[in-house]
């Protein structure tokens, strides 16, 4: 069983440095603000491999609510106005405090407030709410419209399509626009993409954003993989997406740019990779033989250690880029 850390208001792991729990900068006015790293679904092709069937995770993260505000509040003033987007490893919607969140949010300085979902835990209630308190946005994770396919892609029996494009209609005639973005996985649902392609377009109403954002099936480390499926070349993937642009008539290439997305400075990145430093373990890794450690108020995953928490040891840092800190004991 998964051990469960929270990170409350009085911690001292920055929420800035991880993948998996925090705000995530690349150096755009779009911060990616990850309040958890629950899933409640088992996708065989997840590239994180969440969920409750996870080969490679052992812990989950669960960010309080005020002190992931103290930590976004902080970035903003650095980096000014931008576009927050909600995602996470696993389900957002998990989070228990997700209206809070973006309530929150929606009363600071902000272009706009996005959510991503597998949709599993929205209904016509929920949308109200999150209409209510100024969600602008869901990307919505759906990769088959037929009943069995999609249960199998979504790796758990209880997966119910017709319940999930039911609340996506609803959405759709919200004020909350609705991005569908469906992973093509060649092979195993290409038969489906057209079918989702012809039901987006009936449904939109998007005025802002597009509606649709297919994504190319990928092979993660750490990832699953989808038996007998081989990743296409991004050469491969936008051809045949350019033929469904044709087919179709409308666009499904999309860009940074179709969303507002710019670059801008980056909060500063304070390691140097191969640069050698001491940090204080303070919380178990996501993986096995991993900590959290901290130091120059960055969070860092330090692999190949086993150390308490209160510990102070020697590592050295193996990548730094968009502030994701890795290390390695030596």
């Amino acid at each position: 069983m998964k051990k469960l850390v929270r990170i409350p208001e009085d911690a001292e792991v920055p929420l800035v440095g991880l993948i998996q729990i925090g705000i995530i900068d690349r150096g755009t006015n779009l911060l990616q603000i990850r309040p958890i790293s629950v899933c409640n679904l088992n996708c065989p092709f997840c590239s994180t491999d969440s969920g409750p069937f996870s080969r490679f995770h052992v812990t989950e993260y669960v960010a309080s609510l005020d002190y992931l505000m103290e930590w976004l509040k902080e970035l903003i003033a650095f980096k000014g106005r931008l576009h927050a987007f909600i995602d996470s490893v696993g389900e957002p919607l998990t989070y228990p405090r997700i209206i809070e969140l973006i309530q929150a949010i929606s009363e600071l300085e902000v272009e706009s407030i996005a959510l991503e979902t597998n949709g599993t835990l929205l209904d016509e209630d929920k949308v109200d709410e999150l209409e209510e308190v100024g969600l602008q946005r869901i990307n919505l994770s759906i990769h088959s419209l037929d009943e069995n396919l999609a249960r199998n892609l979504a790796g758990i029996e209880s997966y119910d399509i017709k319940k999930i494009v039911q609340v996506a209609e609803y959405i759709a005639e919200s004020k909350i626009e609705l991005l569908v973005t469906p992973v093509w996985i060649p092979g195993i649902n290409d038969q489906e993409i057209p079918k989702i392609i012809e039901w987006v377009k009936k449904i939109n109403k998007n005025k802002r954003w597009p509606c649709l954002g297919i994504q190319k099936y990928e092979v993660h480390k750490y990832g699953r993989k989808m038996k007998g499926v081989r990743a296409l070349t991004w050469w491969k993937f936008f051809r045949k997406i350019e033929e469904w642009e044709k087919q179709f008539k409308i666009k499904l290439r999309i860009r940074p740019k179709d969303f507002g997305i710019r670059k801008t400075k980056i909060y500063p990145i304070v390691f140097k990779k191969g640069e050698k430093a001491r940090v204080k373990i303070l919380a178990p890794g996501w993986m096995r033989n991993e900590r959290i450690g901290v130091a120059r108020n960055r969070s860092i995953t330090v692999v190949n250690c086993n150390s308490n928490s209160g510990d102070e040891v020697r590592v050295k840092i193996l990548r730094t880029k968009h502030n994701l800190y890795i290390a390695e004991r030596i």
